[in-house]
């Protein structure tokens, strides 16, 4: 096995994170953060921890199956954390991490660039479907 210089430990390791190369784990994880859900639960838990239910009720259109998922995944990767409090009902918080936290502002600043400018967009789908008909 032959020694990599450091420039050449350097260039592998962009390689490795080239996101645009489908094997590359960060094209993954690009996949992932791009999921709608994932984007509106991490917007409606950037004001601070909210409930399971409360999330559902935000999050208008999630199904509970999609909700637990997409919690558990985001869990998983570390941008949400779970805590859980014994009671009657059992309480269950979710809140953004640090790492989440340092998503919120990207995925938020997405999410409202959809809401200001829904309207153009759809002026030019409709022009669009105007000039080529199906």
């Amino acid at each position: 096995m032959a020694t990599m210089s450091a420039a050449q430990r350097r260039e592998q390791a962009r390689i490795e994170y080239d996101a645009f190369l489908a094997a590359c784990p960060t094209n993954n994880l690009l996949g992932r953060l791009s999921d709608k859900w994932v984007g509106l639960v991490v917007a409606a838990l950037s004001p601070g921890p909210m409930r399971y239910s409360d999330i559902g009720r935000k999050v208008a259109g999630v199904s509970p199956k999609m909700l637990t998922q997409t919690l558990r995944t985001l869990e998983r990767d570390g941008i949400v954390s779970r805590a859980v409090t014994p009671s009657v009902p059992v309480r269950v918080d979710y809140e953004l991490t640090a790492l989440g936290r340092s998503l919120a502002g990207l995925l938020t600043a997405v999410k409202t660039w959809a809401e200001t400018h829904f309207d153009q967009v759809q002026e030019a789908r409709e022009r669009y479907d105007a000039e080529n008909p199906a």
